[in-house]
């Protein structure tokens, strides 16, 4: 059977420009993985093809002509999900589609309750591996579907949802698929060629506005050594690529075993091997031998949640007061020659202006390298979604294609949807300033910084200034505010 796996070509341009960094989806690679070799796999990562779509699509798919296509969708990138699959059935009308990834996770009750759910034929919630090869199993023999663990299937036209099925044993999965059976190809930080790997699957915060307990449970599962030390020998000597990034949602929750990894890395002797890698600033703060093993283990780049300046938002979020601890962690992770990529949420329910300015003072006296900025968005199934609808504060509960952090769905007490997005770029654009690269910025990326220093920012400077005297700051937003608009129409797709 020929099988063909899609990502989606959605970005979220939340750091940096959106052709910065284009990463493989590691979902799909999974799954593809897993499949039973007698099988034709080939994935697809769309974000190495946004600008053709319907072109590239239909010059694939009219060569392979797979029997099953499977799609991986974020919630916020779904509407564009649905027109691919519009796309497929036009190309190949008798296709069997297959739907997982978070949003069919979460929202299978409604995918199947809705008109859009006529085209979509299964859909696997939560991990994917091994029910997806069940499908497989049952499509290729003719076989029922009932007894396979988080399938959704029709039956009379309409959905059943099978119970879901125990959290996987991570011992049994194969290493991702990084070979010519991705057709896609140029993957990139910055101009670095990346991978995308895992250690560990879930984490055991509390955080409410978090909807990964629905993929994992409140869970923490780690890889074992040598399946971790296979992958980065997969990574490092077969595809020669020097930059990984680590796609656990939390590397660090158990020190020990982060130590204990690091020190198997470095007898492995890699030259020059780099990891990106997102952390909690509690366990980073506690724990410096942690920090300096993961330095010398090539650890290069860590995101820390830092969230929020506010010990009331903090409290909000079921954070706890991590202040202290934010500081204490860039201020390791600098020690260690550690980049810092600061998350900050923005818009709680008692912001103002003021706490909006002051978190991003906040984050800039922390000395983060850079940052990562968010409007603190209602995701469907998170506790604070529920929180923010019963407060009447969720001013977009259904255009989900705003889920992505860059867009104001909600509005606080004191500052309107409107008005809070305003702030959130006025503000970042007064309190933070220009980005100046720090030395440890400098030494990992000589060639991009320099074009940043030395070409693109002074171009910039001089556009932005032309830019302010001609519009101001409201004109300036509102050319900013089409420009987002306009990242992903994907205007050569079908309508939904």
């Amino acid at each position: 059977m020929r099988i063909v796996l899609l990502s989606m070509p959605d970005v979220a341009p939340v750091i940096m420009h959106e052709s910065a960094f284009h990463m493989p989806n590691l979902g799909i690679a999974s799954i593809g993985a897993n499949i039973d070799n007698r099988h034709d796999v080939y994935l697809i990562d769309l974000i190495r093809k946004r600008r053709h779509l319907r072109r590239y699509l239909t010059r694939v798919f009219m060569k392979l002509r797979p029997r099953v296509v499977g799609l991986s969708t974020m919630t916020w990138q779904y509407a564009t999900c649905l027109k691919l699959i519009r796309l497929i059935r036009s190309i190949l009308p008798d296709v069997t589609i297959v739907l997982g990834g978070y949003h069919a996770t979460l929202m299978y009750q409604e995918i199947a309750a809705s008109p859009e759910a006529a085209p979509i034929d299964f859909m696997i919630r939560g991990e994917g591996e091994i029910a997806f090869q069940a499908l497989v199993d049952a499509l290729e023999n003719n076989a029922g579907f009932g007894d396979i663990k988080s399938l959704s299937y029709k039956e009379n036209g309409q959905f059943v949802h099978n119970p879901p099925g125990e959290l996987l044993d991570l011992t049994r999965l194969n290493i991702p698929i990084r070979d010519e059976r991705r057709l896609t190809w140029g993957y990139h930080i910055m101009n670095h060629r990346c991978e995308v790997m895992e250690t560990s699957r879930g984490c055991t915060r509390n955080c409410n506005f978090c909807s990964i307990r629905h993929m994992y449970g409140r869970a923490f599962r780690p890889f074992p050594t040598e399946r971790i030390l296979a992958d980065i020998d997969d990574i490092y000597h077969r595809c020669k690529v020097r930059w990984i990034f680590v796609s656990d949602d939390n590397m660090v929750m158990d020190p020990d075993r982060v130590t204990t990894l690091c020190e198997a890395i470095k007898a492995r002797r890699y030259r020059d091997l780099n990891f990106v890698v997102q952390a909690d600033c509690v366990t980073m703060a506690r724990n410096e031998t942690m920090v300096r093993m993961m330095a010398e283990a090539g650890f290069k780049s860590v995101f820390l949640g830092i969230e929020n300046a506010s010990p009331h938002n903090l409290h909000a979020a079921h954070k706890g007061n991590i202040i202290d601890h934010s500081r204490q962690a860039v201020a390791l992770c600098h020690k260690y020659g550690i980049m810092v990529v600061g998350g900050m949420i923005f818009g709680f329910p008692d912001d103002s202006e003021a706490e909006i300015i002051a978190n991003y003072q906040f984050l800039k006296s922390t000395g983060a390298d850079t940052a990562y900025c968010q409007i603190l968005t209602p995701y469907p199934k998170t506790e604070i979604r529920q929180e923010l609808m019963d407060a009447g504060l969720v001013t977009n509960p259904q255009d989900y294609t705003r889920y992505n952090g860059m867009w104001a769905n909600v509005r606080t007490r004191h500052l309107s949807a409107e008005r809070l997005h305003y702030l959130f770029w006025y503000h970042r654009l007064k309190v933070m300033g220009w980005w100046e690269p720090s030395e440890r910025i400098r030494r990992q990326g000589k060639l991009w910084t320099s074009i940043w220093l030395y070409f693109f920012r002074p171009m910039m400077k001089m556009v932005v200034a032309r830019a302010q005297r001609k519009y101001g700051w409201e004109g300036r937003y509102a050319r900013e505010i089409a420009r987002l608009e306009r990242i992903n129409a994907f205007e050569d797709l079908p309508p939904a």
